[in-house]
């Protein structure tokens, strides 16, 4: 017996390259989709028993298709097809199906759908998110989070996006040269926002979603061969193997959140590390900086520390000026605290994040960090405040474990320093 969560991993996982070749075949975002779920579905009853196929992929793609096919063919009153069980049981038969399904121009048929997704027929917001939704397959829940905006607004987002690639009858070939040119920067977007979601969150188990970071350096490397050229997609492909690298460093035994300080940075990946440290001096060589660069350039800082102490904080936080003038943004604002704290002081990390407070009210980890900068400048009740808004805002157990963890040290300094003051 295989357990329902290990399908459901497999299934995630499997899911771009079987929305990009349903996609194709259909032309119809909506059939590609549904086609996806039924065959899902039928996943989950057979893949229990029998196990699952060799190509999850090719059998997702093989079942679905001849889903969609068969809902056409009873709407014309035409013979059915064999049942699931029949098809999960022909071979290789899904394997040939499937090459012969993936004869588009590009080399990889996700990175080909990403630039579909990302027509200028649509608003680059809305670009975005449908790609995350259609190739990724994050739920609008996680898809509003990365944009800060609330659930039924991105829902109307992505509504709308679908309707606009039907009426305007968006082409789903492979665009030409020019066009991808014109489309480079909202899919290096969406490739940085799919690595973000598998950075940042946590699945039931409390372990990082690294199928979806995986995917994004693969997008990003495939894109990298087609703009060999470009520093920026260099950038952005350094700076995702850099984070990447971090990840056995990031959770515990148990599953708890481990802090940048505290890693024990013999687990980091030497391999990825000088492969984006390569990249980044290969941007940097262009003279062309972007944010991309800058991002990754931060994580080269970190990368090269032996020691958390020997950070170089100061060049951190010039580095997120640079960024913050470029790409203006909270998000910027709350990192570049961290660095301004380590430079210059708790208090003054804080006066830069206060103003921030009604953009980021919903954010997590806003919370989290004006708590920890609260408690360093020994704010005790402000903090604890400051964690319990964190709490409430926390997207998986592990953040709010992590946060309670915090909360638990205040507690623990605040008995103590109430004991000392009373000898």
């Amino acid at each position: 017996m295989t357990e329902v969560s290990d399908i459901e991993k497999i299934l995630s996982a499997a899911r771009p390259k079987a929305i990009a070749a349903l996609v194709r075949n259909f032309r119809d975002l909506d059939a590609a989709e549904d086609a996806f779920q039924e065959a899902c579905l039928r996943a989950l009853k057979t893949w229990p028993v029998n196990g699952p196929p060799r190509d999850a992929a090719a059998w997702l793609i093989f079942v679905g298709r001849n889903v969609a096919l068969d809902t056409l063919r009873r709407t014309r009153k035409e013979e059915t097809l064999p049942s699931e069980e029949t098809i999960s049981d022909t071979g290789d038969a899904e394997g040939r199906i499937v090459e012969q399904l993936d004869d588009a121009h590009y080399r990889d048929d996700i990175l080909r759908l990403l630039f579909v997704c990302c027509d200028p027929v649509l608003p680059s917001n809305q670009q975005i998110a449908l790609a995350l939704r259609i190739v990724s397959g994050l739920s609008v829940k996680e898809i509003a989070r990365a944009f800060l905006v609330s659930e039924a607004a991105m829902e109307q987002r992505i509504t709308r996006a679908k309707r606009k690639v039907g009426v305007s009858q968006v082409p789903f070939e492979s665009p030409g040269a020019v066009e991808r040119s014109e489309r480079l920067a909202a899919v290096a977007t969406v490739i940085y926002l799919i690595f973000n979601e598998g950075y940042a969150a946590s699945g039931g188990s409390a372990h990082i979603k690294a199928v979806l970071c995986e995917e994004a350096i693969r997008l990003a490397r495939l894109l990298l061969r087609l703009f060999p050229g470009e520093p920026e997609i260099m950038g952005l492909t350094a700076l995702l193997l850099l984070q990447h690298a971090r990840q056995d460093a990031r959770l515990d035994a148990d599953g708890a959140i481990v802090v940048l300080e505290s890693q024990d940075r013999s687990l980091w990946h030497s391999t990825l590390i000088a492969e984006g440290l390569a990249l980044i001096d290969k941007a940097v060589r262009h003279r062309r900086p972007g944010p991309y660069q800058v991002q990754a350039a931060i994580a080269a800082l970190h990368a090269q520390a032996r020691r958390c102490e020997d950070t170089d904080w100061g060049q951190i936080d010039l580095l997120y000026g640079t960024l913050e003038r470029m790409q203006p943004s909270p998000i910027v604002t709350l990192n570049r605290s961290v660095a301004v704290a380590k430079v210059k002081g708790p208090a003054a990390a804080l006066a830069i994040i206060e103003p921030l407070a009604p953009q980021l009210s919903g954010y997590f980890y806003f919370f989290g960090v004006k708590g920890a900068l609260l408690m360093q400048l020994r704010r005790i009740d402000e903090a604890k405040v400051a964690f319990d808004h964190a709490i409430a805002r926390a997207s998986t157990a592990a953040e709010a474990d992590h946060i309670r963890t915090q909360i638990d040290r205040l507690i623990s300094e605040s008995k103590k320093a109430g004991a000392t003051a009373m000898t």
